[in-house]
């Protein structure tokens, strides 16, 4: 089995798969990257071989991933959707899949994950993340959308209601020891220890019995993950909001302010979104 990308660099070792996205200096989750990750998903479904465990993580220090390209939406979209059938078209319901493929995933977090970015990170069976680089967000309600690609269901489920309303609705940025204290998270470490970290915990988890670990996987994600039709229902709702006069107005004021480059602006997301002056 070969795994062989244009936007992820592959590497595998004692049944350990990094995956380390490299999609430019944001890694926006848009046309290369998504089809990538389809790709990538469809092959660990169908014949994962000797992979045991996935580490996802970034060539970027300072991005894990932006969020989404919102340039090529219906682009991007058209690529989740090979990885569905019909009424899947949505990022969504791709990361969704993600959720359920046969092996543990890990997301290994440096730098910016917000928005699709976090969400991708969500989709995965754990995040451990860089106690001083790291940084989450879902800053979509600031510009008039919600969160459509997991982030409410995957965010609920962990922080409950209360600390989800806060993060979502108030869409601002949280470091790795705020959200590893709410839950959003399992650990903020020192980013100097993160890669041994890892490396032991998924080199440990990949010499255990793979039929063993696939069914514990699967039965806590039958307790756990969202039923489809609320992915879906969060999906359409994005693509819905998304094309409203307001959040289009709020999205073309921060493009014109820097938004999808690299700058101040998505650096600091979850502050200029509370910024919007007409």
């Amino acid at each position: 089995m070969t795994f062989a990308y244009s936007s992820i660099r592959t590497r595998l070792e004692g049944g350990v798969l990094s995956a380390t996205l490299d999609a430019g200096p944001l890694n926006l989750l848009g046309v290369d990257l998504v089809r990538d990750l389809v790709s990538l998903v469809d092959a660990l479904y169908d014949d994962p071989g000797d992979v045991r465990v996935v580490v996802i993580d970034s060539a970027s220090p300072d991005y894990f991933s932006a969020h989404v390209d919102l340039t090529a939406v219906p682009q991007y979209t058209a690529e989740a959707a090979k990885a569905g059938g019909p009424g899947d078209a949505s990022l969504g319901m791709f990361l969704h899949r993600l959720a359920r493929v046969p092996v543990i995933t890990i997301a290994k977090v440096r730098g910016r994950a917000r928005g699709g970015g976090n969400e991708l990170a969500l989709a995965c069976d754990m995040i451990f993340a860089s106690r001083e680089n790291a940084v989450f967000g879902q800053f979509e309600s600031g510009t008039g959308a919600l969160p459509g690609a997991g982030g409410i269901q995957h965010l609920t489920r962990r922080l409950g209601r209360n600390r989800a309303i806060e993060a979502i609705a108030g869409a601002h940025d949280f470091d790795a020891d705020l959200a590893e204290h709410y839950g959003w998270i399992n650990r903020a470490l020192p980013d100097s220890e993160l890669d041994g970290f890892v490396e032991r915990l998924a080199k440990r988890m990949a010499g255990f019995p793979p039929k063993g670990v696939q069914a514990a996987k699967r039965a806590i994600n039958d307790l756990t993950l969202a039923e489809p039709a609320h992915v879906r229902s969060d999906a359409a709702t994005f693509q819905g909001l998304i094309s409203l006069p307001e959040t289009r107005e709020r999205l073309d004021y921060l493009t014109a302010r820097g938004l999808q480059r690299v700058g101040e602006i998505e650096r600091d997301l979850g502050e200029f979104v509370a910024e919007f002056r007409r």
